[in-house]
Formats: structure tokens, C-alpha cells, sequence
């Protein structure tokens, strides 16, 4: 299953009134493994910032002056998120304008181009209602450190907004899996023969396994805010 975490940054609040896109980060997902496989690109919206807007993401007029218009990355973008289940938190914010850039261009709208899209302000509000169910407090909530985020990013939002929703889904996947063996599996399937230990074969884990390993222990060390038991006991 592939699964686009999704974020812009604009030049305001308000595409009806001319604001604009400035950039555009996404973060992929297969089967639940963040890929690396990210698509991100800042935007010359032909216009400036409103001051609110401004303070919050930093980019200013002449940074992004010699940026790619909207319409040079248009294609570039349909393509990556072509058919993916596309993940955003306050959906409708970042959709409308989306839809408005693809208006401008004649493309038909967003939503017509990727398979769902899943909304985690939606989600957050229902697992935990009437709590603070921003970005920033699902990170704590998660245990997910957000300490570098000084300024709003489209690229580093949804990289924590992959984390938080996986955090938020851990274990959806596996119970569906663990009913449905219930459901077929017989006795015989779940009896494992006895192998002459001459017969096991030792497989020793790669360079890029161990590297990923590392990478998992470095990712449950940020989620309990210290070092995870795994590297306080010796031998793990």
C-alpha cells in the first residue's frame, strides 16, 4: 500500500483571494516503512506573503523569486502522488489550493489524480476528543520530538506528520492480520516441525539491515524521550 503524507506552505490564508502555494513537501510510505522517497519544492507564487503568513513558514519574497512557478512542477507532482492514498492534517486547507493551482492550469481537481485521501485532524478528533489535536500536540502526545520546528516547513510538517500518523495507526494492520489467520488457520497450519539443528541455516543480517535496525532504535529512543530498553540492556 503506498501512502503520500502531504503539506503545503501559502502565501496566506484565503486562495479565493489570490494566495498562492509556495511549497510543497511530501513523504512516502509503503507498507508502513517511511521509503526516503520524498518529493519536496519550494514555489514562486508571483506574489508576497501576508505578514501572518510570513511569520509563520520565513520564506520570503526574494528567497523564493527565483523558485519554479506552479505550473513547472505541476506535472512532476501529479505524477508522484499518481493513485497513492494521500495523508494531510486539516485536509480541506492544503486541498483547496490545490484544487485552486490545478484550476489555473485546466487540470481536473487534486482528489481526481490520487486514491483516498485521509484526513488526521479528523482522525485525531475522534480518538481523542476534546483535546488539542494540532500537529505540535500530537507530537507530544506521541512522544514525537518536534524540537527543531522553529518555523513552519512543508517538508519537515509532513516528515512529523508521517510519524504521528503512524504512531496514531500502530497495530490497526497487524490485529486485521493476527483475525484473519484466526479465522482460516487449522491446527495443522500453526504446528511447526522439529528441524535437526544440522539442518538450520544462519543468515547474518547485512550492512542494510543493521543499518535499518539502528535506524528503528533511533526512532523508539525519540519516541520515549531518552534511550529505549532495547540499548539500556546489554546484548540488544
Amino acid at each position: 500500500m503506498r501512502q503520500i503524507v502531504l503539506d503545503t506552505e501559502t502565501t496566506g490564508l484565503n486562495p479565493r483571494s489570490g494566495d498562492r502555494i509556495i511549497e510543497v513537501g511530501c513523504v512516502e510510505i509503503i507498507n508502513r516503512r517511511l521509503t526516503g522517497n520524498n518529493f519536496h519544492t519550494y514555489i514562486n507564487p508571483e506574489r508576497d506573503s501576508e505578514e501572518g503568513a510570513l511569520a509563520v513558514h520565513g520564506l520570503t519574497t526574494e528567497f523564493l523569486s527565483d523558485k519554479p512557478k506552479f505550473a513547472e512542477i505541476a506535472n512532476e507532482l501529479r505524477d508522484y502522488v499518481s493513485g497513492a492514498e494521500i495523508i494531510i492534517h486539516n485536509a480541506p486547507f492544503d486541498l483547496a489550493f490545490l484544487d485552486a493551482e490545478f484550476k489555473r492550469l485546466s487540470f481536473p481537481r487534486f482528489a481526481d489524480h490520487v486514491g483516498e485521501i485521509t484526513d488526521t485532524l479528523v482522525q485525531a478528533k475522534e480518538m481523542h476528543p476534546g483535546k488539542r489535536n494540532s500537529l505540535d500536540a500530537l507530537c507530544d502526545r506521541y512522544g514525537i520530538s518536534n524540537a527543531h520546528r522553529a518555523l513552519h516547513g512543508a517538508l519537515l510538517d509532513a516528515e512529523l506528520l508521517a510519524e504521528v500518523y503512524l504512531a496514531m495507526t500502530r497495530g490497526q494492520n497487524s490485529l486485521t492480520i493476527d483475525l484473519a489467520v484466526a479465522e482460516t488457520a487449522t491446527v495443522s497450519d500453526m504446528v511447526l516441525e522439529n528441524a535437526p539443528m544440522a539442518d538450520i541455516i544462519v543468515m547474518q543480517a547485512s550492512e542494510d539491515e543493521c543499518a535499518e535496525h539502528e535506524a528503528l532504535l533511533d526512532r523508539l529512543d525519540k519516541e520515549v524521550k531518552g534511550a529505549s530498553i532495547w540499548r539500556a540492556t546489554p546484548g540488544n
